[in-house]
């Protein structure tokens, strides 16, 4: 980001009292680094992005128990483990809690 500020330097005070008026200021352009942090004036954007994860990791989640409880329940008694074991799907990722993404704040 870019400021002007407005200062006055030794110099300018001289030049007036010689011609007897005011000092002007001069500009000066100053290049300043901003940084953002999340959780310094309550912003609520870390909890919506949190709950929005946490929403979406849930119905992953759902998504894939299903998948599974479908696959082993349409197939007979003897077929149910041969079919589980045939699935890359039998090992579901639990979900992420929410907790995990505040590490951002």
């Amino acid at each position: 980001m870019i400021l002007y500020d407005l200062r006055y330097s030794a110099r300018t005070f001289t030049d007036a009292a010689r011609q007897s008026r005011r000092p002007q200021p001069r500009k000066v352009r100053r290049t300043v680094a901003v940084y953002s942090f999340a959780r310094h004036q309550r912003d609520r954007s870390v909890a919506e992005w949190s709950a929005t994860e946490e929403r979406r990791a849930r119905q992953r989640l759902r998504a894939q128990v299903g998948a599974l409880l479908r696959l082993v329940n349409s197939t007979g008694d003897e077929l149910a483990l041969d079919a589980v074991d045939m699935v890359d799907m039998v090992d579901i990722v639990p979900a992420r809690h929410r907790r995990g993404s505040l590490w951002l704040a």
